[in-house]
């Protein structure tokens, strides 16, 4: 077998980007010249709602109703950057920079390096540095800074973090390890902690089954898991519920000839065949999801054998309420070590 290449894809939302300093972003800049300005505060809301997901614009109103300046057309650190730069430029320097963008354990961030670029990621925001990709952020305009990101579980990532706030020259950067909720029915922001549980995409046995396998994962929690996955937004106060998302692999094989292409019939044969393969066990491994848990199908084009897996990733979200009051969501304060990685 003569393997020219492995492609692996996982699922990607690429968001456009506008250039910089719009008219909108100009105005947040309006100030005089002749002496420097600390701003208190400013938000990057970096993406654009899909779909039913509302968690950009529900962002939105939130900072809107502090009266924080808010710039919503910047959707990579590239662009971030070489805004603060300017800024700092005309003598203008953030006290806290807020920057939103959805975020998980297997994709990164949606925050892309630069405009069209990847998603970040500690191996993709490492080289984008190394070769000079995006903008080098000044330290004399970020040294007293401290920027925080509003991004679902990035807090569990701290080798992520690390980079980051390498990359912003930030004298702190903090993220929570928990999942952030704007625009919720009991609170307009707050904090949930999340419980995962996977099936093969288009496969599922039913909540019944799936609540008994999170029984089985968290015996010590003390969630109604079936009325959890059965509820897709809160329906009663400090109640947990779910949502769900596909996460898809993507091989692909080129074979001298047509007769060296091994024949998967079944979904246990293509587990197999992954199995013995150093490179794709690999993948498998890094994303910590059971083989099993993936639906596979192999395809055959030519010399070509194409293998595909995708799996359905159930978020179970608790509410995180007050330890001495559990009449009320705990406050998101930033400053809180115990919901705050700070770095």
């Amino acid at each position: 077998m003569n393997k020219c290449f492995i492609l692996v894809l996982i699922s990607v939302l690429m968001l456009g980007s506008k250039k910089p300093f719009s008219p909108q972003s100009e105005t947040a800049l309006a100030y005089p010249l002749e002496k420097e300005r600390i701003v208190e505060s400013i938000v990057f809301i970096a993406g654009v709602d899909e779909g039913d997901n509302t968690y950009y614009s529900n962002a939105k109103r939130y900072f809107e109703k502090q009266g924080i300046p808010i710039v919503d057309s910047l959707y990579s650190i590239d662009d971030i950057i070489a805004y603060v730069n300017k800024a700092g430029e005309r003598h203008i320097k953030f006290k806290e920079i807020n920057i939103v963008s959805h975020s998980n354990a297997w994709l990164g961030m949606s925050l892309t390096t630069r405009v069209n670029g990847e998603r970040i990621t500690v191996k993709s925001l490492q080289h984008a540095m190394a070769t000079n990709s995006i903008a080098s952020s000044r330290d004399e305009f970020m040294n007293d800074t401290k920027v925080i990101f509003h991004s679902c579980g990035l807090g569990e990532n701290k080798h992520l973090l690390n980079q980051l706030k390498h990359a912003l020259a930030a004298e702190q950067v903090i993220a929570s390890p928990y999942f952030n909720v704007f625009g919720g029915k009991y609170a307009e922001h707050y904090l949930a902690k999340p419980y995962y549980g996977y099936y093969p995409t288009a496969e599922s046995e039913g909540p019944a089954y799936l609540a008994k396998e999170f029984e089985q994962e968290y015996p010590n929690v003390a969630i109604d898991w079936f009325t959890a996955l059965k509820n897709r937004q809160e329906s009663s106060f400090g109640e947990a519920y779910s949502f769900k998302f596909n996460i898809p692999v993507e091989w692909e094989f080129t074979f001298d000839s047509v007769t060296d292409i091994p024949t998967l019939e079944d979904k246990e044969a293509i587990m197999d065949w992954i199995s013995e393969s150093p490179e794709m066990a690999e993948v498998i491994y890094k994303l910590q999801i059971p083989i099993e848990k993936f639906r596979w199908r192999s395809t055959v084009k030519g010399n070509k054998l194409i293998i595909k897996g995708k799996t359905t990733v159930l978020c179970v979200l608790a509410p995180i309420l007050q330890s001495n009051d559990v009449n009320e969501y705990q406050n998101a304060t930033v400053e809180d070590p115990s919901l705050y990685q700070i770095l």
